[in-house]
């Protein structure tokens, strides 16, 4: 089974993020980039098809800041080959075009999986893995928590709200948004991923495929409004209990 897991590289959420001089993305200048997390899940649930059915696991992504050391930590993690889209990918890519990128590659390399994280915290589009199967001209399926080979078939869990789940069965090839792996993603120590740096093996290819494709233009960002803070509340229980019933009632949430 040949699985590839598609990628790629967002702000690190724990920084403090600015808005650049010309107010339509994020100042990238000082922000450490990282593995989108619902990509990391999609990594994990592929090593996991491939150490229980075997099979071989792509990564490929497009060449954002710091991508090479994603790639290195997959490679470390057990995938057998990271692929490089390059080209110049320095701001925000929209979902559409990415999709395209990666199909025009995908298109020229055989797959019976292609897994995607269910989306990015950068737009939370959630649209990756519909477009790609548009595009590639097979099946897809979104909020994916379970993944279960059967044959030529894949037995799909996906949440659909509130808990719920519903499993159906649909032939490869096939494209999975992932929303969780069946396990929360190995750690893999630096001395691993120092070690697949040593040895090299990503590939690069150009990307093709991008161009000419529709795509939102952000006009403007905004940062958040400061609107007050948070009421700290001392003292022995009953007072403190007392303190939130009057805090509450001049609310006016409860009348008596």
């Amino acid at each position: 089974m040949k699985i590839v897991v598609a990628m790629r590289q967002i702000a690190d959420l724990v920084e403090e993020l600015e808005i650049d001089s010309d107010g339509v993305d994020i100042d990238r200048e000082f922000v450490k980039f990282v593995s989108n997390e619902w990509d990391e899940a999609a990594l994990e649930e592929a090593l996991c098809l491939k150490e229980a059915h075997g099979g071989e696991v792509t990564v490929v992504g497009l060449d954002e800041v710091d991508f090479d050391q994603s790639l290195y930590g997959a490679l470390a993690k057990g995938a057998d080959r990271a692929v490089k889209l390059t080209g110049d990918f320095d701001g925000w890519t929209s979902t559409a075009s990415r999709a395209a990128i990666l199909a025009s590659w995908l298109g020229e390399n055989q797959f019976d999986l292609v897994l995607t994280g269910v989306q990015a915290a950068d737009d939370l589009d959630g649209q990756l893995a519909g477009i790609l199967g548009a595009r590639l001209g097979v099946a897809h399926a979104a909020v994916v928590v379970g993944v279960e080979p059967e044959g030529d078939k894949v037995k799909i869990t996906q949440e659909i709200g509130g808990g719920t789940t519903i499993t159906s069965l649909a032939a490869m090839p096939l494209v999975l948004g992932i929303q969780a792996a069946r396990q929360a993603p190995r750690y893999v120590p630096i001395s691993r991923i120092r070690a697949s740096m040593a040895a090299g093996g990503i590939e690069e290819v150009a990307a093709s495929g991008g161009d000419n494709i529709a795509q939102p233009k952000v006009r403007r960002l905004y940062a958040p409004e400061s609107k007050g803070g948070a009421t700290m509340i001392t003292g022995k229980p009953g007072d403190v209990a007392a303190k939130i019933v009057e805090l509450i009632r001049s609310k006016g949430l409860i009348n008596s």
